[in-house]
């Protein structure tokens, strides 16, 4: 499966500005040829904590658009946006594939130091997603530093992504936890970012990445580069390593608190 990533500078609190950028970009071809879209998190918004001046019903224009956009260039596209249901607020993660389907993974750990716990709720659900022959895992920023959420029971996922806000003051802790959790998972792990200083002073150098399931580096974006860049996954790589170093096989048994 080839999988494009797109780091970039979001504007801040301007959803419109930010889904005009991501279209752009696909009707230049960058994307093209790939399967999936990978956008860091809050893509149209940036990691703001008014919620209740941004978010979105889960069909409201921010979702339509993606529905659209992935229809109209035949390719899945992840991210994540701020979701309004029930009268809470979630930093939800979401999947949308061609043919109209759209998956929803809400973030499970907020980050409390940047007052996000007291915004958002979190959520649960931490169940796959199946595409084009892969079975994934969708995550969001914080939740990279908590490696029981993304542990890999029996080989659920082939293909787990972070969708982040990832500031560049804790750059080397990305750098470093992106392959560790492809090494234990036996995974391939897609690390999307952004780029630029947000409207609350913090700045995010990007460093987006994809590592193979033996944590080698295979795709990597230059500090505060702005684009998309493609990589090719293999499946039966994969699944050959997995047969001859089956890993998975000795792992501590454990059940979800």
């Amino acid at each position: 499966m080839k999988v494009a990533l797109f780091q970039y500078d979001i504007a801040w609190e301007d959803s419109s500005a930010n889904l005009q950028k991501v279209e752009r970009e696909l009707s230049k071809g960058s994307a093209q040829g790939a399967e999936l879209l990978i956008l860091p998190e809050m893509f149209n918004t940036g990691f703001s904590m008014t919620p209740q001046t941004i978010a979105e019903s889960n069909n409201g224009p921010t979702m339509q658009t993606i529905q659209r956009l992935s229809k109209e260039y035949n390719i899945a596209i992840c991210g994540s946006f701020a979701a309004q249901q029930e009268g809470r607020y979630y930093n939800r993660g979401f999947f949308a594939t061609p043919d109209g389907a759209l998956y929803f993974r809400d973030k499970k750990h907020l980050f409390s130091i940047g007052k996000e716990m007291e915004n958002y709720s979190p959520g649960e659900s931490n169940a796959t997603i199946h595409y084009n022959g892969w079975n994934i895992r969708l995550l969001i920023c914080y939740d990279l530093r908590f490696p029981v959420w993304a542990r890999n029971c029996e080989n659920e996922y082939d293909l787990l992504i972070y969708v982040a806000n990832w500031p560049t003051a804790r750059i080397s802790s990305w750098d470093t936890l992106l392959p560790a959790r492809a090494v234990e998972n036996e995974a391939y792990v897609c690390g999307c970012n952004r780029i630029g200083e947000d409207n609350m002073g913090f700045a995010h150098v990007g460093h987006s990445a994809v590592y193979d399931y033996k944590g080698g580096n295979i795709l990597a974006f230059n500090p505060d580069e702005e684009g998309i860049k493609l990589v090719e996954l293999n499946k039966e790589g994969l699944d050959r390593f997995r047969s001859k170093f089956p890993a998975f096989k000795d792992a501590d048994k454990f059940a979800w608190a």
